[in-house]
């Protein structure tokens, strides 16, 4: 039987405005209303919210109560005590022992500290200064009085108030139910977690991830079996998931695709409010509603699931408990390179942050909608607005923050050239300061280098080969950065060569096969050291690279290189590392030096100190040379330093 026709409109609204309208529309149908309240024990009630404000009952103190370890008075009594005339006191009639938290005996109003007397026998004792009344005395309901309201309603309990309660004599409170959201992944591609995949085959770790998500913002979340891409099917799943949650999302099916049918099944039994909105990513969202239920369609990428996540379902979740979603803390920086982004639509860019030379710098990371690792790595985001083409390198942008700027201050900045061992200093690092950690862009040798001139990052990795000496890095060093003072220190030596399929089906033997009608190449961008090394060798062979198939295809690493030949293309220059990490074969080229860069005036800080320190190490260098094609006989040497005056 032929599917149904389906409506494959996908809008083109502003996110706010469409959060706005869905919002409205839920709020008057009743869907946003938190349901009865639930009581359930204060001591329990940690990340709750309060459905109702809470009184205290009691008042605390309940009793007048010694502040000090010492003596309650009368005060009257001690009136015109002096070092010249001292007062005494009788014990046990005058003066009483009183230790702190010990309610006041009768007649008393004052409490003398016990450093504060001089014992003239054990029954006198005896007082150079008046004791005021109340001193030293915490009064009845100095921190609660009895029917004080402790908390308001809607207001989510922390540690603090769970004290408070308690201390108010309160043992239970009333709080609004957790929202139960059902989360349904969609795809017959979709399989549950294993190592064991076959082509074509998704894990789907979007479910996993979009229960956090509901559970850190005080949900409950249920993952719904995988349904496959089949309209009755999840319409069925739907129906189902509704019976019990009080929010349903649907993961992927949400864009124009041939099975993609996540809002012709909401259609179908409620009502679609908004089918796309204008961001990148996240575009093809859909906000519905079914039976008063919100239902979201949420993208299947998961960078575009998490936006949706936190654009649209998050307030849903916080307006059904009562609240609103708190902001992110924002900080200014400086973009550290060009960042173009398409008008019409906000885009949201992930960057890693760091402090240079007291300005904080934020530098793009990938901006592909399927990569998770790049919100694991991301430290905030810039929101580029729908009629902004992007910044200029150097330009002030906003960041909102996932970490704190604390982190961020002690945080070194290293642009340029990728290797892997980068992130081995990186976990080092982290492991052995676990106050530290390190931001590490990808633009390239040049980029690092011309990143250092415009003082936007601590040191920079770099292996430009001069063509004219073989020497590494110095002559470019020269060049770019004539008046800054640098020093040059080795990190490892590596083997760099082309990068084939296992078991080489092409039987490519140099670079010379890569002229080859039947071979297809993948290259690093313009500015790579490994770029630079590539042109260097097809420049002595006499080789054009307009004779390269794939010549132009550009990768920003290693490993991205390794994977796009694990995907299909023929060979791609890179190091050994990252072949023998993608199990893949390797032809050496040459070994070449890989440096860090360092900017002179960081030389004693915590940030270039702390990743010396670590390079020493034996454990650090072991780690590297076991991931193959590494040679650490240099690693922490000063290969080369200027001495500008």
């Amino acid at each position: 039987m032929a599917a149904p026709k389906r409506n494959v409109y996908l809008e083109d609204r502003p996110w706010e405005e469409a959060l706005e309208e869905y919002l409205a529309y839920l709020k008057k149908t009743g869907a946003l209303d938190p349901g009865p309240p639930e009581r359930i024990p204060a001591e329990s009630a940690c990340g709750r919210v309060t459905a109702a404000p809470v009184y205290a009952r009691i008042s605390s103190p309940h009793y007048n109560a010694a502040a000090m370890d010492g003596f309650a008075v009368k005060a009257a009594s001690t009136f015109g005590a002096s070092e010249t005339t001292p007062r005494q006191l009788s014990v046990g009639s005058e003066a009483f022992p009183v230790d702190t938290g010990d309610p006041l005996p009768n007649g008393c109003d004052a409490v003398i500290m016990v450093e504060d007397v001089h014992f003239v026998s054990p029954q006198v004792i005896e007082i150079t200064a008046p004791a005021y009344p109340w001193q030293h005395v915490r009064g009845i309901g100095e921190d609660i009085v009895a029917t004080e309201m402790i908390v308001p309603a809607n207001h989510r309990v922390r540690p603090i108030d769970v004290g408070g309660l308690l201390a108010g004599g309160i043992t239970e409170i009333l709080v609004h139910p957790r929202p139960r959201v059902a989360i349904l992944p969609t795809g017959t591609e979709v399989v549950e977690p294993r190592p064991d995949l076959k082509p074509g085959e998704i894990i789907d770790y979007n479910s996993r991830m979009l229960a956090g998500l509901v559970e850190e913002w005080g949900g409950v979340a249920r993952r719904w079996k995988i349904t496959a891409d089949d309209l009755e099917a999840l319409q069925d799943s739907l129906s189902e998931a509704l019976a019990e949650a009080d929010i349903a999302l649907i993961i992927a099916g949400s864009s124009a695709g041939s099975e993609d049918y996540t809002a012709e099944v909401i259609r179908r039994l409620g009502r679609v409010l908004v089918h796309g909105v204008a961001t990148k990513p996240g575009k093809p969202v859909v906000l519905g509603a079914v039976e008063n239920r919100p239902v979201i369609g949420v993208p299947g990428y998961p960078v575009s699931a998490f936006l949706c996540m936190d654009l649209f379902v998050k307030p849903v979740i916080y307006r059904k408990l009562g609240s609103v979603p708190p902001a992110r803390r924002q900080i200014e920086a400086v973009a550290s390179r060009k960042l173009v982004s398409p008008l019409g639509v906000e885009e949201f860019v992930r960057v890693k942050l760091g402090q240079v030379g007291g300005k904080t710098i934020a530098t793009p990371i990938s901006r592909g909608a399927g990569i998770i690792t790049s919100l694991i790595r991301a430290d905030g985001l810039i929101r580029v607005p729908r009629l902004c083409e992007g910044y200029a390198a150097g330009e002030r942008v906003f960041v909102e923050l996932f970490r704190a700027p604390e982190e961020i201050k002690e945080t070194t900045v290293i642009i340029g050239s990728h290797d892997i061992a980068l992130d081995v200093l990186a976990n080092h690092l982290h492991r052995l300061f676990p106050e530290a950690s390190l931001s590490s862009a990808h633009v390239g040798s040049l980029g690092g280098l011309t990143a250092l001139k415009r003082g936007e990052a601590h040191c920079a990795g770099t292996h430009l080969l001069d063509e004219e000496t073989g020497d590494y890095n110095v002559s470019y060093i020269r060049r770019l950065l004539p008046d800054r003072r640098v020093v040059l220190v080795n990190l490892v030596y590596r083997e760099q060569g082309l990068i084939v399929a296992r078991g080489n089906p092409k039987g490519i033997r140099g670079l010379r096969d890569l002229t080859r009608p039947d071979v297809t190449f993948v290259n690093r961008q313009r500015g790579a050291g490994t770029r630079v090394l590539l042109d260097y060798h097809l420049k002595k062979l006499g080789i054009d690279p307009g004779q390269i198939r794939g010549y132009e295809r550009e990768e920003y690493t290693h490993m991205a290189v390794a994977a796009a030949v694990a995907g299909g293309a023929d060979a791609g220059l890179g190091i050994r590392a990252a072949a023998r990490a993608l199990d893949l074969d390797f032809i050496s080229l040459a070994e070449e030096r890989y440096d860090l860069c360092i900017l002179r005036e960081y030389w004693d800080t915590p940030y270039i100190q702390r990743l010396l320190t670590v390079i020493s190490r034996p454990e650090f260098q072991k780690e590297v040379a076991a991931l193959g094609g590494y040679d650490l006989r240099d690693c922490g040497k000063i290969m080369w330093e200027n001495h500008l005056k």
